[in-house]
């Protein structure tokens, strides 16, 4: 058992404390992680808000990078000094999908057993099962993903969540691909992802689309060739525009609201591909005829952490950034310490920063 000191959210809409937590040794199939960097994501929010649920106090953080520190038995993966990004789908190997070979959506995956705890034994929830906002953390053993340690940590973390579920989204859930045209609705770190996975894929026009001017100029820094500001244009109209009237051969919601829903559906080309990875809350309701939705062909998809494999996709996207082809490092607005989060939130809410990223 250590104490460390971690942001901890006790009710909803209550500002974060940073508190002295107590984290268990690791048991069997568990890791202790030694937190280098953590970035500060729109779900940690939503966590503070109530909004994903009411299982307070919540442990918040899991954009990570570090250094295994201990494990448990029956570890074989990883061991005490690997430099790992921690991962909230660790796959069981066992359900249905993996059995198909289809471990990227894995429907039972693993978080560590034992709960961490306030100093006074009340269990913590830890954010997406990491809980990273601390200087140690207990995991699943399985959540650690093994990248080559002379990454920056601040900077490969954010494989761990939001830029991961974006370059996925264009990538493996979209299939992006040379030649394609692939328009990115919302422009914050989940959208500049999709933007800098499609430039990756080889795409040959990628249309940013937000309602901010700063953020449709950060999207251009991830390989968007044209921008769309959908508070002075029709964003449907304005994507046909830019793509011979035809519409774009993939359209990303990255805001998950029904109206960029509908936005999505409408401005895609004919057996074009819709995919949604913002992520609605659970009281929103689409409606689209259903007569659109068999004329227009194509796909409408779901992109769940971008429909990534961890131990395949981090370690490769590692590579890729330190080879000067994937940005990375221009997700990273600041560096701050544990003892800002708070006011990294405000920050997030009001547009100023893409990425937060506390530092140890």
């Amino acid at each position: 058992m250590t104490e460390v000191r971690a942001v901890v959210a006790t009710g909803k809409g209550a500002p974060v404390e940073v508190v002295d937590i107590r984290v268990p040794d690791p048991g069997p199939g568990e890791a202790v992680v030694r937190v280098q960097a953590c970035g500060v994501c729109h779900t940690d929010l939503h966590y503070r808000e109530g909004g994903i649920n009411d299982d307070y106090p919540f442990l918040l953080g899991h954009e990570a990078a570090g250094v295994v520190e201990a494990v448990g038995d029956g570890v074989h993966d990883v061991e005490p000094g690997d430099f790992v990004v921690l991962n909230w789908r660790a796959v069981c190997g066992v359900c249905r999908a993996c059995k198909r070979g289809r471990p990227q959506y894995c429907f039972d995956t693993h978080n560590a057993s034992q709960p961490m705890t306030l100093t006074d034994g009340t269990p913590l929830s830890p954010a997406l099962g990491i809980g990273a906002f601390a200087e140690k953390t207990l995991v699943h053993a399985g959540q650690c993903t093994k990248v080559d340690p002379a990454a920056r940590a601040a900077v490969v973390g954010l494989l761990g969540c939001g830029v991961m579920a974006g370059i996925g989204a264009a990538v493996n859930t979209g299939g992006a691909g040379p030649g394609d045209t692939v328009a990115v609705i919302g422009c914050g770190g989940v959208g500049d992802g999709a933007v800098a996975g499609a430039n990756l894929a080889g795409a040959r026009r990628i249309i940013a689309v937000d309602t901010d001017p700063a953020k449709l100029e950060w999207a251009k820094q991830f390989g968007a060739t044209h921008t769309v500001n959908a508070s002075e244009a029709d964003t449907v109209a304005a994507i046909r525009d830019l793509t011979g009237g035809f519409g774009a051969d993939i359209v990303i919601d990255a805001v998950g609201v029904p109206a960029t829903y509908q936005q999505a559906f409408y401005a895609r080309d004919l057996a074009g591909t819709v995919v949604l990875v913002g992520v609605p809350t659970p009281d929103m309701k689409l409606e689209l005829p259903l007569q659109d939705v068999f004329s227009r062909g194509g796909s409408l998809k779901s992109s769940w952490y971008g429909d990534c494999l961890p131990s395949r996709d981090f370690p490769m996207l590692t590579e890729l950034y330190q080879q000067g082809k994937l940005p990375l490092e221009k997700f990273v607005t600041e560096e701050i310490s544990l003892d800002q989060v708070e006011s990294a939130f405000a920050k997030m809410h009001d547009g100023e920063v893409l990425r937060s990223v506390v530092v140890f």
